[in-house]
């Protein structure tokens, strides 16, 4: 039986299992915690606020993939909101999928800055993004003039957009913009485990040499990995923008996309993790601090240092445990495959005996 569950079942999906059990048993916490805790506007409140996060977080994990990161995503989310904003303030007769595209190109063209300088001219990703990240929200300070879009200048269609229902269940809304984030989770989801680039991204994080000698053209995949993921914090711009309408100057979701990622287990030294496990990842984080926010007793001190607890945490499982339970699965594979070959072989010098 165990065997066969371990056939079944591999180390992410055990993860990933291990970080439901722990959303379920923290929202049972906090339930005795909170009066009212599960109310139909907080479900609200939480699917809204992951979605824009799991969408940054799937680029997020693309990038990561690769054994890269990118910390200039919080930089495009606010400026593609706030540069969209303006535009659409200044022509409300612009449609919403012009505006979405605006806003994917915007975040794309941004991540392929970091793709040159990581894929193409060798600098280390971190140093990469940090610079990018300050660039970015600089460039934002310039554009913007330090004025704030305000959400009276925008189309109508745009101020509807947070309200827009898929459908409704006892007051618990699954909202347009929820339902946008799951078709990107889904999207990414079977392009990493069904497509030759996600399993490409895999190989190149898992051993960047032995891609090379396999021919894989390693600095063409890292790239488009970075353009994917300014893509995609792009469209979290355009829906940060739909959300709040009024758009500042300043927004950071680097730390929370890092966190998402690496909590959901993707594993920072590249190779491992899925885009489910980063969406999971997210609503972790988002349950735990909007909990952290209604419960009084603790402050917004506590709520910061929970959520860097957190990250360290999931780092260290991530190399003590999983890396353990990787091995172990390996191994059992392995052994599994040699005692099939040995049952094999002992069968075919059987049936040679028997025509002799």
């Amino acid at each position: 039986m165990l065997s066969n569950f371990k056939s079944r079942v591999r180390p992410s999906q055990l993860r990933e299992i291990v970080l439901i059990v722990l959303i379920v048993l923290m929202m049972l916490f906090f339930s005795t915690q909170i009066e009212n805790y599960f109310s139909p506007r907080f479900f609200n409140r939480i699917s809204t606020s992951v979605a824009i996060i799991a969408i940054v977080a799937v680029g997020q994990t693309i990038v990561v993939l690769t054994r890269n990161i990118d910390l200039s995503v919080g930089s495009i989310v606010g400026f593609t909101a706030y540069y969209v904003g303006q535009t659409l303030a200044t022509n409300n007769d612009m449609s919403a999928i012009v505006a979405v595209l605006m806003a994917v190109g915007i975040g794309a063209l941004m991540g392929s800055v970091n793709g040159l300088l990581v894929a193409y001219g060798g600098v280390p990703s971190i140093i990469v993004t940090l610079g990018t990240l300050a660039i970015y929200r600089t460039l934002l300070v310039e554009v913007s003039n330090a004025q704030t879009v305000l959400s009276s200048d925008m189309p109508q269609w745009l101020i509807d957009l947070p309200r827009q229902n898929i459908f409704s269940l006892g007051g618990m809304d699954l909202r347009v913009m929820v339902g946008i984030a799951l078709l990107v989770v889904i999207f990414f989801g079977l392009l990493l485990r069904y497509t030759s680039f996600g399993r490409r991204l895999y190989a190149i994080g898992s051993n960047p040499e032995a891609a090379k000698i396999a021919g894989f053209r390693s600095q063409a995949i890292v790239f488009i990995a970075f353009v994917l993921s300014g893509a995609l914090a792009g469209l979290a711009g355009f829906m940060f923008l739909a959300r709040f309408g009024n758009i500042t100057v300043v927004l950071g979701m680097e730390l929370d996309s890092v966190a998402a990622v690496v909590v959901g287990g993707v594993s920072i030294n590249g190779g491992t993790g899925t885009v489910l496990g980063a969406l999971l990842g997210a609503i972790l984080i988002n349950v735990l601090e909007q909990s952290l926010i209604r419960w009084l007793s603790i402050s917004e001190f506590w709520r910061d240092f929970l959520l860097g607890f957190l990250i360290l945490l999931a780092v260290a499982s991530d190399q003590l445990i999983m890396n353990r339970l990787r091995d172990y699965w390996a191994r059992d594979t392995y052994q599994t495959a040699v005692e099939t070959a040995d049952a094999a072989v002992s069968i075919t010098q059987g049936n040679n005996n028997d025509v002799e």
